[in-house]
């Protein structure tokens, strides 16, 4: 969660409006969509079925791009932002759609990916940037997100749920199946993490080696960099993982293929001096904060500490957790309940129960004034109400419990959401949870730094392993350091090599 917390009501608010704008149109006009939905392939030639016209998926893209902005936040490093928009307009110029208006932008987060919105909206996380060892890395990538659009493939796969934009808006806050909530709510609009199937993957794959040959990139760099991705996820599990490698071909087969295609679209272009630029990229990325940034929140020893906002909370023991601008999320593995911790609207303590009640569809069982270590709180149990219960088409009833808790300024709410059935085996761990919410106050936590990328030169031929030894990387994180460098801890490292450490300036 970050700081100012007011965008977090204004994306939430805005993704609701969205949704049933669309669940609206998709009702009402879904006769005429299916008369008119087929559309030439701009790289392909042949029809395709689509129920969304250019002029609408532009307009898609132009209402997604604030809130996407708004969920993440932008990387705050001007020359980054700068490298990726002269990149990508270069690369856009050479593509199959160049008649359209495309943006690029770096968001703050540490997980690794890259996505496409439809209308030509492109985002890179500051994670997939640090973990890029050089340009043609990054140009292959941005290539195959260029690809997605040039294709289309976010307005197909964005068709496909048209028919179901009704069921999403409900979905958004209070899903019947509590994991799913958990999906849908951190990705507001279904457009963020669209999935594409293999044909899709593998056509982008060819169009990110074409479209960075014909910038002057060495797209065998692209073919590499899918294999440092496979590493890092099989070294630590994170999930998400990147959007085009979530329905990827075998990771050795896309190697190869990749690496095949570079050779011959290069021979095809006759690029006899393809450009890697190592050292250029390393150096841009010196200083990139690497991993959760603190001042946005973080999680240690099961207590969630927000040092800008200067508040703590307790998060049950074996339960995962999701922290992003617009809430905080936890939940246990079987996925039948969660919490979140939002920003609420209102003047009060009891104008802000009203207005969460209105925009969930709640209705209020039980309220009660509360004190929480000190601050004012109103306690409130509340139910799913009969009209959503019979949309959800015969699903179990939910029950919520929320704490709303005013401090600093703001009010908090902490939401609790399972089904009723269950709400009793869960109530008391909601209770817990949310009265352990209070002031921080611990200057260690407060203060907390981030770690950044720290590029290094070795001054001596050694392997990684001896290289990042002698820079102070503890045993414990040789192979995370080595995954980051796209090397092996046994490679042979040259003197006036430049490699990857962390540090905390």
């Amino acid at each position: 969660m970050r700081c100012p917390l007011y965008l977090a009501v204004q994306l939430q608010n805005i993704t609701l409006k969205t949704m049933k704008k669309y669940s609206i149109y998709s009702f009402f006009t879904l006769t005429f969509l299916i008369a008119s939905s087929c559309s030439t392939n701009p790289v392909t030639g042949k029809k395709d079925v689509a129920f969304i016209s250019e002029n609408q998926e532009i307009a898609m893209g132009q209402e997604a791009d604030p809130q996407i902005v708004a969920q993440f936040g932008l990387y705050e490093d001007p020359q980054l932002q700068r490298f990726i928009n002269d990149k990508g307009q270069k690369m856009a110029a050479v593509s199959h759609r160049n008649n359209i208006k495309y943006e690029f932008k770096i968001v703050d987060s540490p997980v690794l990916n890259a996505f496409a919105v439809p209308g030509g909206y492109v985002y890179f996380t500051r994670g997939i940037m640090a973990h890029f060892n050089n340009e043609a890395q990054f140009a292959g990538v941005l290539g195959h997100e260029i690809g997605h659009i040039a294709a289309r493939h976010t307005v197909q796969q964005q068709s496909k749920a048209t028919l179901a934009q009704g069921g999403l808006l409900l979905g958004m806050i209070l899903s019947p199946t509590i994991a799913q909530y958990g999906e849908t709510a951190m990705q507001g609009l279904g457009l963020l993490f669209l999935k594409f199937g293999r044909d899709a993957e593998r056509e982008s794959d060819k169009l990110g080696v074409e479209y960075s040959t014909k910038i002057g990139y060495d797209a065998k760099e692209m073919a590499d960099f899918f294999l440092t991705l496979q590493r890092q996820s099989e070294d630590t599990g994170a999930e998400p993982i990147p959007s085009f490698l979530s329905t990827h071909p075998n990771p050795g087969d896309r190697y190869q293929t990749v690496t095949q295609l570079a050779v011959e679209e290069q021979k095809k272009q006759n690029l006899t001096n393809a450009q890697i630029n190592r050292n250029n990229y390393l150096k841009m990325i010196d200083g990139l904060i690497y991993g959760e940034d603190p001042k946005q929140g973080f999680v240690e020893n099961s207590t969630f500490y927000h040092p800008e906002l200067k508040f703590q909370f307790a998060i049950p023991s074996g339960w995962g957790h999701q922290n992003s601008p617009q809430q905080v999320q936890m939940g246990p593995k079987d996925g039948r309940a969660m919490m979140a911790l939002t920003l609420a609207p209102g003047a009060n303590l009891e104008e802000a129960a009203q207005q969460l009640l209105k925009q969930y569809g709640l209705q209020a069982v039980e309220a009660k004034q509360v004190t929480v270590n000190g601050l004012p709180a109103l306690a409130m149990v509340a139910d799913q109400q009969p009209q959503q219960q019979q949309q959800q088409q015969q699903q179990p009833p939910l029950r919520t419990l929320t704490y709303l808790i005013q401090y600093g300024g703001n009010i908090y709410s902490l939401m609790g959401i399972t089904t009723a059935n269950d709400f009793n085996n869960y109530f008391q761990l909601f209770s817990n949870t949310m009265q352990s919410f209070k002031q921080l106050t611990d200057p260690d936590k407060i203060n907390r730094q981030p770690e950044r990328i720290k590029i290094v030169t070795i001054n001596k031929s050694t392997t990684l392993a001896n290289a990042l030894s002698s820079n102070n990387v503890p045993s414990n994180r040789m192979n995370e350091l080595a995954i980051l460098n796209g090397m092996e801890l046994n490679d042979q490292v040259q003197s006036g090599t430049m490699i990857k450490v962390i540090g905390k300036k």
